[in-house]
């Protein structure tokens, strides 16, 4: 703005004209601090295994990316951080007794397939970590179902597990599952469980060590303003209700399996979900929707990942469907 003779002018630049204080890797910083301490404690816990897996998917998503832009000849985007939130995410999804090269696989898969072959980074469309475990999930089920030579169990010095062949496991969630196909109704009291699931869960996969970390971390990443509120409210609150009305268990519903880590840390990816407030609240019921009636319904106890997926694809209709009012603009009623 400038002022001749008394006339003040107005210059008008190209966007952007607001730009944020934060950059993308400052933004993955902050979702990597608050991921920290629940991955600690889980390497803390479950040792050497959890650490391959770690390790494998880590290596796996950024190797896949450092080496995409070298064959592309294009500029080098490790910098930002994405490709290691990407590993780090897709690893806490995993049992500690997955295969290392299985978690190198999955993290080939979720930068190759569910990030650059898209055009990289903005461009997705749907979350790059879930694209590589429904990979996974997809293509050994069965193998993630075994816990072989004893698997991490042996690190915990549990009698007698070590000199087993095998063991097939079941998470809380599939004991409940089976429970319900069976007799209706739960085997177990899930009240017994809260506490495991809160603090020092040992039954599911890396990142489901504890729930109370995961919401901490969450919460500080609400406050901040890194994430909306909204998508992790829409998707735990509507799994609570849907959980009290099939007849389960909502706080154990809410605190087992990946529910935490799905709403607070991979819903909320800026890229494949919603821009409007009101397009990312529906986001998260939808989620949350999904979400129950795969626990519920499906063949699978967990469906968290598919449940993100399906409404990664639903993302930009939501989008078109909650356009924000143009400024200045009323309606005809108005």
């Amino acid at each position: 703005m400038s002022e001749a003779g008394g006339v003040r002018r107005l210059k008008a630049g190209s966007s952007p004209h607001i730009a944020a204080s934060l950059t993308a890797r400052g933004i993955m910083a902050w979702v990597l601090a608050a991921l920290a301490p629940s991955l600690l404690w889980a390497l803390w816990n479950m040792g050497t295994p959890a650490l391959l897996v770690a390790a494998g998917s880590l290596t796996g998503a950024v190797g896949t990316e450092f080496a995409w832009n070298a064959i592309a000849k294009k500029r080098h985007t490790l910098g930002d951080l994405t490709a290691v939130l990407t590993g780090v995410l897709l690893a806490m999804t995993l049992p500690p007794y997955t295969p290392w090269w299985m978690a190198f696989a999955g993290g080939v898969v979720a930068i190759g397939l569910g990030k650059m072959l898209f055009g990289g980074l903005g461009w997705n469309l749907f979350n790059p970590a879930l694209v590589g475990r429904a990979m996974i999930v997809i293509s050994w089920a069965g193998v993630l179902a075994l816990q072989p030579n004893g698997g991490w169990f042996r690190t915990l010095g549990m009698e007698g597990v070590g000199e087993l062949d095998a063991v097939s496991g079941a998470t809380p969630l599939g004991l409940a599952a089976a429970d319900r196909a069976a007799a209706g109704g739960y085997g177990f009291q899930t009240s017994s469980l809260y506490g495991d699931l809160l603090f020092r869960n040992l039954s599911g996969s890396i990142g489901e060590i504890s729930a109370a970390l995961l919401i901490a971390g969450g919460l500080v990443l609400v406050a901040v303003r890194i994430i909306d509120w909204r998508i992790p409210a829409g998707y735990v609150g509507t799994m609570a209700v849907l959980s009290a009305a099939f007849g389960g268990d909502p706080v154990f519903h809410m605190l087992a399996g990946g529910l935490m880590i799905g709403a607070f840390y991979m819903a909320t990816d800026y890229v494949s979900s919603p821009m409007s407030p009101n397009a990312r609240l529906l986001f998260g019921v939808g989620c949350g929707v999904f979400n129950a009636l795969g626990r519920f319904f499906g063949s699978m106890p967990e469906a968290t990942t598919f449940a993100i997926l399906f409404m990664n694809g639903l993302a930009p209709m939501l989008d078109r469907a909650f356009v924000p009012r143009t400024y200045g603009w009323v309606s005809r009623s108005e």
